[in-house]
């Protein structure tokens, strides 16, 4: 999905709502547990009564690794049933020298279908061009996280400059607007005034609102651009939002609060 179709989704459903696929065996309906396609079925139910509000889907492959082959194989259906009316974001962070990134581009843009991966730029241009080689797909690089240990090297100085700020600044040259976008964490919400100084076209992949505590307000009014410019994520929020047979409901009215938030500041 290429930046135009992206904006264009936004504008139509008046939402910038990511909805984090983050499938824990541990945390879905007692009622699913025995069920042999546990986690595609968990997360149909999900798509199905969130498709309205938002925009975009986000699959931590981390929960599905976990899983083995089978882990895969709910993945791959879990994608190809989200289909092409919305963003698909393979939240994998991957980044290797360049010939293994290679595979890992191939693995989520040719393989599976997804519109994005999540790449950590530790390594340099040549790990991250890959990604960015594909037409209509994007590389969404690890900014500046919500975690606690982004005070170890996001948020030390770097010269003169934050290593966050550094990092911004220099992967931005990598590709452009139309390909590249940034993982900002909502929690840090008093950096995006900065953020947006150095990269005010880009699209930010905005984690941690919800159960981490980011919040939607401060985000809005500080970080988004003309074209909105934002994919604001809840994970748990909204996947978990009931732990009975009504899962799927209460999901799709959390998301349809969000939906309706967002609406307000577009």
């Amino acid at each position: 999905m290429n930046r135009e179709k992206l904006v264009a989704l936004i504008k139509e459903k008046k939402s910038y709502l990511c909805v984090g696929l983050d499938t824990d065996m541990n945390k879905i309906p007692a009622h699913l547990k025995t069920d042999a396609d546990a986690i595609f079925n968990f997360n149909r139910a999900i798509i199905d009564a969130t498709r309205a509000t938002c925009v975009s889907y986000k699959i931590n492959t981390a929960f599905y690794e976990a899983w083995g082959v089978k882990g895969w194989e709910a993945m791959e259906k879990t994608v190809h049933y989200i289909g092409d009316d919305h963003f698909k974001i393979a939240d994998a962070k991957r980044g290797d020298i360049g010939n293994t990134s290679d595979q890992y581009a191939k693995a989520f843009f040719e393989t599976m279908p997804f519109d994005a991966v999540t790449v950590a730029p530790y390594m340099g241009e040549d790990s991250v061009k890959p990604f960015l080689q594909y037409e209509g797909k994007w590389a969404i690089v690890l900014g500046l996280t919500s975690n606690k240990g982004a005070g170890d090297f996001e948020l030390q100085q770097s010269g003169s400059e934050l290593l966050y700020e550094k990092v911004l600044r220099t992967v931005s040259e990598w590709g452009t607007a139309e390909n590249l976008m940034f993982v900002v964490g909502a929690t840090q919400a008093d950096e995006f005034t900065r953020v947006r100084e150095l990269i005010p076209d880009h699209f930010l992949l905005v984690p941690g609102v919800g159960a981490q505590g980011g919040s939607l307000k401060d985000i809005s009014e500080k970080a988004m651009n003309k074209d909105c410019g934002l994919l604001v994520n809840a994970s748990r929020a909204v996947i978990y939002a009931s732990g009975a047979a009504d899962f799927d409901e209460a999901a799709g009215k959390v998301a349809a609060g969000y939906q309706q938030e967002m609406a307000g500041y577009l």
